[in-house]
This record gives C-alpha cells, structure tokens and sequence, in this order.
C-alpha cells in the first residue's frame, strides 16, 4: 500500500497511486563475488538477489563451497565457475521486472541442479513460461502454514511477499509441490526434468517445531547424483 508523510495537507494523491519500487534487486545484491566455506566435495554458486545469509550458513554447514555473486552475473559467468548446483536467493520487489535475469535461468536451466527460494521461486516460474502476480495482502511473518501435496505434512514457515505464483501457469512444466494452507496459494514447485525445485517460504528460517531445512538436504542429494551440466 503506498502512501505518504507530510506535514502539510495532500490534495494531489496521483504520484502516490503511481509510485512504484524500480530496480529493487539491484539495490541490495552484493557488489562482488565472495567465497564461502572450504567445501572440496560441491560448489554452489549463490545467486544474490538480496540473500539471507542463513541460506549460506546452511549450504557450509552441509560441507559446500558457496561462491556468492551479483545479480548482474550472466549465464556464462555462472558456469564459467563449475558449480555442482545453482542457488537462486530471496529478494525484494516485482519478479516480473527482472527481464535480464530471468533470461539468464532460462540459459542454465537443465544444465545443473537448482533451488530457489522465494524470489528465485518466483523467477523460475517465470523463465519456465510461468505467470506471477500481486497478492492482496502478501504473506508475512513466521506462522504462514504450508502443506507437502506428497505427504500430507503441514509446516510452519516463515515468509515475506508480495507476489505469487500463479499455479495454474506452471504445472505444464512443474508439479506443485506446496501449498499454502491457508488459501491454497502455490508455495513449492519440483521441476523434475530440469532436476530443479524451489519453493516460496523460507526454509532456513527455522520458524516452527518442523522446519523444512531438509530441502537442503535434498539439494545436497540432487547435487550428488548430478545434473546436465555438461548436456
């Protein structure tokens, strides 16, 4: 919702209808590539839309290299590193806008595993033909419930958006993986054929008695047993 702070009356409320946040992940992405962690057995490449850095702390905790790079990285200088997978990081705005991004997934798509998490949930979606749009309200906080469509689990997430995936959009080339229990919102899609998964809440939040960290571990496991790296 936008709005404005003044300390005199507003009669003209048409530039706050027309505001609108603009190069949201360019503003808090790294500046430079950083290396994680002294892992020999995988590399992960972190694609930094704006990364919490507990998604670092659990890749390191599960014996990875995590090489952090900017946003602005293409296609080519990802796989000019080698990585055993590819890790597409939360961040802030309108998924839709990044266009240059979203062309550069749709390069390494297929070529090595991945997980994305929030924004990279959303921006996968999108370079695999998906649709995303505003929600009403958005999720927020660390009680947002999310059901596994395999096993009937129920987890406490936590979550901070503003935009969906439309569910509809993506199951030609996806299979929902998680729901929101609440209004049955897309929160997780396994994109099999590419050896990919992402999902919309946040799994190294650590926010119920449940936590979904094991799809680190899964990552971990897609990892081993390889993508199509050299497809």
């Amino acid at each position: 919702m936008n709005a404005v702070i003044s300390t005199r009356p507003v009669n003209d409320v048409n530039e706050i209808k027309k505001y609108a946040i603009r190069n949201a992940v360019e503003s808090v992405t790294c500046a430079e590539p950083s290396v994680y962690g002294e892992g020999n057995k995988r590399t992960v490449a972190l694609w930094d839309f704006g990364a919490k850095e507990n998604i670092v702390r659990e890749l390191v905790k599960r014996g990875c290299k995590v090489i952090r790079v900017p946003a602005s990285y293409t296609a080519e200088q990802i796989l000019a590193l080698n990585p055993d997978g590819l890790m597409l990081t939360n961040g802030p705005g309108d998924p839709a806008e990044n266009v240059g991004i979203i062309g550069n997934i749709k390069k390494l798509a297929g070529k090595l595993p991945v997980f994305g998490i929030c924004l990279g949930h959303q921006l996968f979606a999108l370079a695999m033909g998906g649709k995303t749009k505003k929600m009403k309200y958005g999720h927020r906080g660390t009680n947002q419930p999310v059901k596994n469509l395999e096993t009937g689990r129920v987890y406490i997430s936590s979550q901070n958006h503003g935009y969906e995936v439309i569910n509809e959009s993506v199951q030609s080339v996806g299979k929902i993986s998680f729901v929101n229990a609440n209004d049955n919102t897309c929160e997780g899609v396994d994109y099999d054929d590419m050896n990919a998964f992402t999902v919309q809440f946040h799994p190294e939040a650590c926010s119920g008695p449940l936590d979904a960290s094991y799809l680190f571990d899964r990552f971990i496991a897609n990892m081993d047993k390889g993508g199509k790296r050299n497809a």
